[in-house]
């Protein structure tokens, strides 16, 4: 009974250290989850409340979905973050998906560094805890003079984790980048300059950013378009910014309908490629005058979260179950 005993308190501890790695196992969080690294419909608030309800902890890793080339990840100070500095980052990412380990607690910052893209929204704080690290493992203080009971070691093959890579992700383009949406200094074709090089495809999103009584943004034809024609536009949106998805494929075509903006250059005609979409989603960011505009982002097919640890849980239940085995052979 007293060998039996001191088997007991062997595979007890052994069994509260597995436990304590199983419960302290690394998490990794996708940003957004479905929604991706992106410029956010909602604004600063779409990942603030994404981070709200979770517990980010050193060892943790955070995986930014974006197309490189469309976004980029930054990690800044705390006053760069509030005032979208991008500047002087500590730290950055221009290849997505970018995988970033948290190896320190306190606050972190995140923001994308292209142009206006951190100002409506696209910006990221946590707060990171303790190590999560498992405690060491406790050992009796008189060593059992059992004979050991040897368990079959099983032949397993576990596969690396790697980071989830996003489905094609719709693109949000910021119309005239650092000029916004305006009359355009340096000539009638800034626009157009604006637009060469680009791949529109439906499913993408315009933002065009304007002051609210300064500027406007209609779509129009092509003829109206010619001839800076504002009378008879398609639809006219009036507040800014002005986010408008793009939901069929052929040429597009947008102006400002205040006098003479339109003949100074504040025009922009585009080519948009692929399948048209039959049901597109109202504005939240805008008020369009007409009920038909489609200006809304559409939805990021990326991945859905990994199960949290799923290497350190299997590694942990194979030896619990051997454990388990032998004790029971051992009490009967």
């Amino acid at each position: 009974m007293a060998r039996k005993l001191s088997t007991l308190v062997v595979f007890g501890a052994i069994l509260f250290a597995l436990l304590q790695h199983v419960s302290m196992a690394q998490q990794t969080h996708v940003v957004g989850d479905t929604l991706a690294w992106t410029v956010p419909n909602g604004g600063a608030a779409s990942y603030s409340t994404w981070a709200a309800g979770k517990s980010f902890a050193v060892g943790d890793i955070l995986v930014f979905n974006f197309r490189t080339g469309s976004h980029s990840v930054a990690e800044v100070s705390k006053g760069a973050f509030d005032s979208c500095n991008t500047s002087s980052p500590i730290s950055i990412s221009t290849n997505g998906p970018t995988n970033i380990t948290l190896t320190s607690v306190g606050s972190h910052y995140y923001l994308c560094t292209f142009p206006s893209h951190c100002t409506l929204g696209q910006k990221l704080a946590i707060n990171v805890s303790g190590s999560t690290s498992p405690a060491p493992q406790p050992s009796p203080t008189t060593p059992p003079t059992t004979t050991p009971v040897r368990a079959p070691a099983p032949s397993v093959s576990i596969a690396p984790a790697t980071a989830p890579a996003p489905a094609s992700v719709a693109q949000t383009y910021i119309v005239g980048d650092n000029l916004g949406w305006s009359v355009p200094t340096s000539g009638p074709n800034a626009y157009q300059r604006w637009a060469n090089g680009k791949s529109f495809k439906v499913g993408d999103t315009l933002v065009f950013n304007f002051v609210n009584g300064t500027h406007n943004v209609a779509m129009v034809s092509k003829a109206s378009f010619d001839s800076c024609n504002t009378t008879s536009p398609i639809n006219t949106i009036s507040n800014g910014p002005a986010r408008i998805r793009l939901t069929n494929s052929g040429e597009h075509y947008y102006m400002c309908t205040f006098p003479r903006h339109c003949s100074l250059g504040q025009k922009l005609a585009i080519n948009v490629t692929g399948t048209d979409v039959t049901a597109p989603t109202p504005s939240t960011a805008s008020t369009p005058s007409s009920p038909t505009v489609p200006s809304s982002d559409s939805p990021v097919n990326s991945p859905p979260a990994p199960s949290a640890s799923a290497p350190s849980l299997v590694l942990a239940a194979l030896p619990l179950t051997f454990l388990s085995f032998a004790l029971v052979r051992l009490l009967n």
